[in-house]
């Protein structure tokens, strides 16, 4: 089990979970592009969930991220904004400033739906790329 964790971790970061995330956040510009900053979360997602649509780029949106607490899987309210291709969660924000607590919640998810890469995704910037971080479990 040890010696499979680095192969997988590179191929997340070279292989096709690094392309898949470049088309995401070329899917994200576009978006900023043509509405700008200042608007509701849900515009930018409806706008996201579209241009991934436009683009051919699989997704879930608003999927139900489970909870398991000790072997019980529990009822949870927790949604991720898009779980895209099954490998890849991606949370929106439209906020002054990311803080911990977006960061924390990002990795929770990840953990819990186990996909290994995410990102967050802040609308209310000026230019869309200082609005995004990613993060590898």
């Amino acid at each position: 089990m040890m010696q499979s964790e680095p192969q997988r971790h590179r191929e997340h970061r070279d292989g096709k979970h690094r392309e898949l995330t470049q088309q995401i956040i070329g899917a994200a510009i576009e978006v900023h592009r043509a509405i700008g900053p200042g608007l509701l979360e849900s515009v930018y997602d409806s706008c996201l969930a579209h241009e991934l649509s436009l683009r051919g780029i699989p997704f879930e949106s608003q999927k139900q991220v489970l909870v398991r607490y000790k072997a019980v899987q529990l009822a949870s309210d927790l949604r991720a904004d898009f779980i895209v291709d099954g490998k890849v969660i991606v949370e929106l924000k439209a906020v002054d400033a990311l803080l911990p607590v977006h960061r924390a919640q990002i990795l929770t998810y990840m953990r819990l739906a186990t996909c290994d890469v995410g990102l967050l995704i802040n609308f209310n910037v000026e230019q869309l790329t200082k609005g995004i971080e990613r993060f590898i479990l």
